[in-house]
């Protein structure tokens, strides 16, 4: 019988013949801690008396509360700092950027066990990784030890056929997934993605399918490593870190899961579950106050280009405000040259260094009472971007972008649509005969 991909780096990395509900003992690769759950782990470690690492590659991200806005979140990174200098892990430092964007840029294998002290760290399964979020003591452990356990987890395959009309991505498509299993309705399973749709996927739209996973209790988000993830790493400097990996044939899964993306509307999570999804026709004109494209899920150069070409030449509502943070330095400087960060501040947008910025709400964008707020994030829950008393929403790029510009939530169709009529509608120049 064949194995799935969960299943069969699980089985390599713990010299065991794994299949789902085992339990193994795996070799860790990479162990991470963000400056938010960091400083809990290494005075776990000091109380132990294990100030040391193991894993290969031992990072500490400086990303959540980057610049510091307090000194207490200023006295944390002076303690993640210290561990770094002491122990030779990596540091990742203030402007260098999120996390979950720095490990696939930079560490993050085909093949690797993955662990981190941040429930997205999943987003390295598009890489081809067995990558899972863990909460900070056995993170520590895994990073001091440098192995950890885990039970193989059962898969769900998710096949997706067919291509994206204009204006609907793979943000709908994990949206609308995320809607249709729950909130907690693929708890501690694997999500494989697989079918010509994901073959054809961008790295960057692949990307928010395994960091999105865990929105539906997933323990990893994997994707095959093929060809686009070796180009990946090759643009990188990485084309020795690529391998080949790919579920086996006859691999058994719990379920499958067949989406026709030819079918898909652009998808609106509601307040405030990450499941409460709807179909954009049911958020139309929901007045709007703030908008936020960024994060690990939606901070990428991919789109940044998306939200750019929607907002070249336009502006914003009014009384919409409009907030873009870049996911990495590597991505902040690319849309630098490129002249994207030039649109969206003519656009009337503010641009944050990169990091989480607003997102997890410890400092900047924080909304006020009652305010509604459209995020590319992954996550609307109550008090999320710092007010219990605020209201977010989630969708794409593209519908951010157009909402923007709006005011209130809108369908970036109508956009798409409006471009190729005036595609269709501009007359050619008239053969000459011969």
């Amino acid at each position: 019988m064949g194995k799935t991909m969960a299943e069969k780096i699980l089985s390599e990395k713990s010299g065991k013949d794994a299949h789902a509900g085992d339990i193994v003992i795996a070799h860790v690769h990479v162990a991470a801690f963000q400056d938010g759950t960091g400083p809990l782990g290494v005075r776990q470690l000091q109380k132990m008396s294990l100030e040391e690492v193991r894993a290969r590659r031992s990072i500490l991200f400086i990303d959540h509360a980057a610049p510091s806005p307090r000194k207490e979140l200023s006295n944390d990174h002076m303690l993640l700092r210290e561990f770094s200098r002491k122990t030779g892990a990596i540091l990742s430092e203030i402007g260098e950027g999120v996390i979950h964007q720095r490990l696939v840029e930079s560490y993050a294998r085909p093949g690797d066990v993955v662990i981190g002290a941040d429930s997205h760290t999943c987003t390295s399964g598009a890489l081809g990784a067995f990558a899972t979020g863990m909460g900070s003591t056995d993170v520590a452990i895994g990073m001091a030890m440098g192995k950890t356990w885990f039970k193989v987890p059962e898969t769900y395959r998710i096949e997706v056929k067919g291509d994206f009309k204009p204006g609907v991505g793979s943000k709908d498509l994990i949206l609308y997934l995320i809607g249709m299993l729950g909130a907690d309705g693929a708890t501690y399973k694997a999500l494989e993605f697989g079918g010509p749709a994901i073959d054809k996927m961008s790295m960057e739209s692949r990307f928010v399918l395994s960091n999105m996973a865990v929105e539906a209790g997933a323990k990893a988000g994997l994707i095959a490593s093929d060809r686009k993830t070796r180009q990946y790493l090759k643009a990188r400097g990485r084309v020795k870190d690529w391998r080949a990996l790919a579920p086996e044939e006859g691999a058994k899964y719990e379920r499958v899961i067949v989406v026709d993306a030819r079918k898909l509307v652009p998808q609106v999570a509601f307040p405030h579950t990450v499941d409460n999804t709807k179909d954009i026709d049911k958020a139309r004109g929901i007045k709007i106050d703030q908008v936020f494209i960024g994060t690990c899920t939606n901070g990428r150069i991919e789109d940044l280009r998306i939200a750019a070409r929607i907002l070249r030449g336009r502006e914003r509502a009014p009384h919409t405000r409009l907030v873009v943070v870049p996911a990495s330095r590597e991505i902040y400087l690319e849309a630098l040259e490129s002249g994207l960060l030039n649109i969206f501040v003519r656009a009337g947008g503010i641009i944050m260094g990169p990091g989480c910025g607003p997102c997890v709400g410890v400092h900047q964008g924080v909304l006020g009472d009652g305010e509604v707020c459209l995020s590319t994030a992954n996550r609307n829950f109550r008090g999320r971007m710092g007010n219990p008393d605020g209201f977010v929403y989630l969708a794409s790029p593209a519908t951010a972008a157009f909402s923007a510009i709006k005011g209130q939530i809108s369908d970036p169709r109508d956009f798409f649509a409006r471009r190729q009529h005036k595609k269709v509608a501009k007359p050619g120049k008239a053969r000459k005969k011969r």
